[in-house]
C-alpha cells in the first residue's frame, strides 16, 4: 500500500481527536487540489498494513482515538489496501470517514464490502469553482454520506455552526496544512512566504 502520512490529532476533518491517514495515488487530478504531491504512487510512500498498524497502536496506547479520517490522494485507488486496513481500524473505533473523488453510487456497487466497513463517506471530485467554505466538503457538489446511523447525531452536532479551520503540523521537512482550504490559498501562501523572505 502507498501511505504518505499519518497525523494525530486531526480535529478539522471530523469530530474529536482523529488519526488522519493520507493515501498516495489519485487519478482525478482536480484543478486546485490541495495535495497534488499525492497524485503519484511514489515508491517512497510504499509500506505495509503491519507498519501502519504498529504506528496506530503506538498512538492509541497514549492517546484517545475518536475516529479515523482517510484521505489523500484517493483511498479508493487502493481497494485492496482498504480491505486490509479497515478491519484493523475498526478494532479501535467504528468512526471511519473516507474521502473519495469517486461518486458513492460507483464505489458502493463496485466495492460494497469496503463501503460496509466505513462509517462516513464524502464523495465526488473537487470542483474549485464550487468551493464555498462548506464544512468538511471541498466543494458543494460533494456529499457527506453517514452510513453508520449510530454516529449521525455526533456528526450533526459537529457540523452545526462549524466553520472550516486549518490545522498546521510541523514536520521534519516543513509544515503540513490540514483542512478544507479556500480557493487560491497556495498563491496567498507563496506571497506571504516571499514577503517574509522564506522562499
Amino acid at each position: 500500500m502507498y501511505i504518505a502520512r499519518i497525523l494525530y490529532p486531526v480535529k478539522v476533518l471530523g469530530p474529536g481527536n482523529r488519526i488522519g491517514i493520507w493515501f498516495a495515488g489519485c487519478k482525478h487530478h482536480c484543478k486546485g487540489c490541495s495535495n497534488p504531491e499525492l497524485w503519484d504512487f511514489s515508491d517512497r510512500y510504499k509500506t505495509s498494513v503491519k507498519v501502519i498498524s504498529e504506528l496506530i497502536s503506538r498512538i492509541a496506547a497514549e492517546h484517545k482515538v475518536d475516529g479515523f479520517t482517510l484521505t489523500g490522494g484517493d483511498p479508493f485507488e487502493q481497494p485492496e489496501a482498504l480491505r486490509e486496513l479497515l478491519p484493523v481500524l475498526k478494532t479501535y473505533t467504528e468512526d471511519i470517514l473516507v474521502y473519495t473523488g469517486y461518486d458513492y453510487a460507483t464505489i458502493s456497487s463496485k466495492y460494497s464490502d469496503i463501503v460496509a466497513d466505513t462509517a462516513v463517506i464524502i464523495d465526488g471530485r473537487y470542483i474549485e469553482e464550487q468551493n464555498n467554505a462548506t464544512p468538511m466538503k471541498g466543494s458543494d457538489n460533494q456529499n457527506i454520506i453517514i452510513l453508520n446511523k449510530s454516529l449521525e447525531n455526533i456528526y450533526k452536532e459537529y457540523l452545526c455552526g462549524l466553520t472550516n479551520e486549518i490545522q498546521n503540523f510541523n514536520m521534519q521537512d516543513g509544515v503540513v496544512s490540514v483542512g478544507i482550504h479556500r480557493p487560491g490559498y497556495e498563491k496567498e501562501l507563496d506571497s506571504i512566504l516571499l514577503e517574509k523572505g522564506l522562499v
